[in-house]
């Protein structure tokens, strides 16, 4: 399949005056799923089966989610209520969909998981990473690790989430569980350990023993700290070679000394601040430092139910001091370097055939117009998955973001 006619291609594969590696009037050329030749339209060879005229809008990657939890019963419209109202966001809100998750079923559970793939879809995320967290339960935490395998590999067991309520005053034994026979049931499902390092939910020296217990076997570290104020969770992060810390919305001078020495990504979740009125990061100020950022979206029901990341792109740029080139290269690459993934995130020879055209001349758009659906069509590993057409029509694009 030969797509060509592209006003703008962003490949995220950097050259001399342009670290995007964007692209005027180009062609990408698709084989088995991955890509075989990107270059101008004028040299791209016409004997390909099917032919995509772009019309001389834009194409992107298609987006990297790297932060979301996706796998929950109920919500929390009530508590984003109260929020707007002056409530302040704490951790402990979590127990709420604890509660939803456990009553619900395996089928439940699922459909609600499709139905959030599918709205990524049609947003242009074609790769996502899911977690845990809202079982705290051997069975529970299992069953949603297990669920969540059946649409992506980037699986990652929260059970450090929070301490469930029947572990009230008994932090440390609950650790037990989850460092013990919740690991155990769990890592089999999984390729990532997390935990939420933070005032409220798990102290460093918890966290520690979470990590290092996910890491003996087999899964690799990532953690949420400084989510609600400074702490150690960024240097722990470091020190044990997390792929990412996600939030950062308090960092120290050194937390962002550490970051940009090390190889760890900062996570940045527009949409959390945006729900929960906290102040945004200065992203600006830590690409200027050196800092390795990623944009994700933390779909989840209590501190960030968007599963956009055109959204997350628009406030990125508008509140937080970024590029659009720099918010979509956060959403795409950076997100990939989060997973420490090098074949999704950049449109290069041998890259997965994952990509977004967009309903617009270039990727400006995505925060010019905020709100609007500006994704037309989206391809996963060379085949499509949404058009924006279709749907149009009522018919369902129903696809998977797994691999």
């Amino acid at each position: 399949m030969l797509i060509t006619n592209i006003g703008e291609l962003t490949t995220n594969v950097g050259s001399e005056g342009d670290r995007f590696g964007a692209l005027r009037d180009a062609a990408v050329l698709i084989e088995g799923g991955r890509i075989a030749w990107v270059g101008a339209a004028a040299d791209a060879a016409l004997d390909a089966e099917e032919i995509i005229d772009a019309g001389g809008r834009a194409v992107i990657p298609g987006f990297v989610d790297s932060h979301s939890h996706l796998v929950f019963g109920g919500d929390r419209a009530a508590e984003f209520e109260a929020r707007m109202a002056g409530q302040k966001y704490a951790a402990g809100g979590i127990r709420t969909t604890v509660a939803a998750t456990r009553a619900a079923s395996d089928g439940q559970l699922r459909e609600r998981l499709q139905d959030l793939v599918d709205e990524m879809l049609a947003q242009g995320t074609t790769t996502v990473e899911i977690k845990s967290g809202y079982g705290l339960s051997v069975l529970d935490e299992e069953r949603l690790v297990r669920l969540a395998a059946e649409v992506t590999p980037e699986v990652t067991f929260l059970g450090a989430h929070v301490v469930p309520a029947e572990y009230v005053d008994r932090a440390d034994e609950y650790v037990d569980l989850v460092t013990g026979p919740m690991l155990d049931a769990c890592a089999p499902h999984a390729r990532w350990i997390d935990v939420f390092c933070e005032t409220g939910a798990f102290s460093v020296e918890q966290s520690r023993r979470v990590l290092e217990a996910g890491i003996a076997k087999g899964l690799l570290p990532r953690v949420h700290a400084s989510q609600l104020g400074p702490g150690d969770g960024v240097r722990l992060a470091v020190e044990l070679g997390a792929a990412s810390i996600d939030h950062g919305t308090y960092l120290t001078e050194d937390d962002i000394a550490a970051l940009a020495a090390s190889d760890t990504v900062l996570t940045l979740l527009p949409g959390v601040e945006f729900s929960t009125r906290q102040p945004y990061p200065d992203a600006r100020g830590l690409i200027d430092a050196g800092v390795t950022v990623a944009i994700a979206c933390d779909t989840n029901p209590g501190s960030s139910f968007t599963s956009s990341m055109p959204f997350c792109i628009a406030i990125a740029v508008r509140d937080m001091g970024m590029t659009t080139a720099e918010a979509v290269w956060a959403a795409t690459a950076g997100g990939a370097r989060a997973l420490r993934r090098d074949d999704v995130g950049v449109i290069a020879r041998g890259a997965r055939a994952d990509l977004v055209l967009l309903k617009a001349p270039t990727r400006i758009h995505l925060a010019y117009r905020p709100g609007v659906p500006l994704v037309d069509r989206v391809w996963k590993d060379g085949v499509a998955v949404f058009t924006a057409s279709a749907e149009a029509r009522g018919t369902e694009n129903h696809g998977s973001v797994a691999r």
